[in-house]
Formats: structure tokens, C-alpha cells, sequence
């Protein structure tokens, strides 16, 4: 990382940005062409492995991509603010970011599928619990994401 003065090492640090972020943008490679896809995301970090979960439609590009190849990268952000100059080059953004890298797979299996869909639901209704019918969990494709490697950033 070229500005090592924003770059956040501690890995509880980023979990907590993690916490904050609302989108993922999930990166993908359609033969050799770029691909990335903003969605909503549950995650689970434990023993010091980072694992992402998304969800979508049980057929469409995004899948068929990841069927082709399983290397992914994404980024998430939060804590916007402008910081306003005198001058253009005066002008900064605040921010918190994460970005990373690693293996997506299409979940198969129910309690898998499960997992990843009770991940996504603990981020965005914090105190609910949920049951996912065999007719949800049919009709939904879910994704998880091993992350190999990340960073945090804060300005």
C-alpha cells in the first residue's frame, strides 16, 4: 500500500469497518474482461479467516461467471465525507475501505446455503432470526467468498 500512514493492520479494526459497510462491490473476470457487481452481504470472521456471503439469482451472468472462474476480489466503503479546499487539489474525501481477495464457490449444499443467508440477514436485521423454507433455498442462488487476503484504509 503506497499511503502506509492510512493503511488499518489490525484486523479486529477492520472487522468493525466491515460492520459499517452497507454495499460490497464483488469483482469478477468474464474472460479477461472486468465484472463487478455491488451487493448486499453477510460475513463471518473467525480464527482469523474472512468469509463473505452474497446471494442472487439461481441463474443469470454473475453465475455463470463464477462457474468459469473463481477468483474474486472485492471492495466495501463507508464514512464518506468531502473535506471541501480553497483550491481543487485541496479537495479529500474521508473514507473507510476494505478491499480483498479470494475464492468464490456457489453454495450446494442446505446448511451452507443456510449459513450464508442467516449471515446476510444477521448484518442487515441485527436482532431477528429467520427460516429459510426448502422453496427459498431452492429458488436462490448463494455465494461465498474465502478471502485470501485484506487490507483496511481510513482517511
Amino acid at each position: 500500500m503506497r499511503r502506509t500512514d492510512r493503511e488499518i493492520t489490525n484486523k479486529a479494526e477492520i472487522i468493525k469497518i466491515i460492520e459499517k459497510c452497507d454495499v460490497c462491490r464483488l469483482g469478477l473476470s468474464d474472460h479477461n474482461m472486468p465484472y463487478v457487481v455491488p451487493m448486499n452481504f453477510g460475513f463471518e470472521y473467525t480464527k482469523g479467516k474472512l468469509v463473505l456471503f452474497f446471494h442472487g439469482a439461481s441463474e443469470g451472468k454473475k453465475l455463470q461467471i463464477i462457474q468459469n472462474n473463481p477468483l474474486a476480489c472485492f471492495e466495501m466503503d463507508c464514512s464518506l465525507k468531502l473535506i471541501e479546499g480553497r483550491q481543487a487539489h485541496q479537495y479529500s474525501m474521508e473514507y473507510e475501505s476494505v478491499v480483498g481477495n479470494g475464492t468464490i464457490t456457489i453454495c450446494s449444499e442446505k446448511a451452507e446455503k443456510i449459513k450464508g443467508l442467516t449471515q446476510l440477514m444477521k448484518k442487515y436485521a441485527k436482532n431477528r432470526e429467520f427460516d429459510f423454507p426448502d422453496s427459498v433455498l431452492e429458488s436462490v442462488a448463494v455465494f461465498k467468498l474465502e478471502v485470501a487476503d485484506f487490507t483496511g484504509k481510513r482517511h
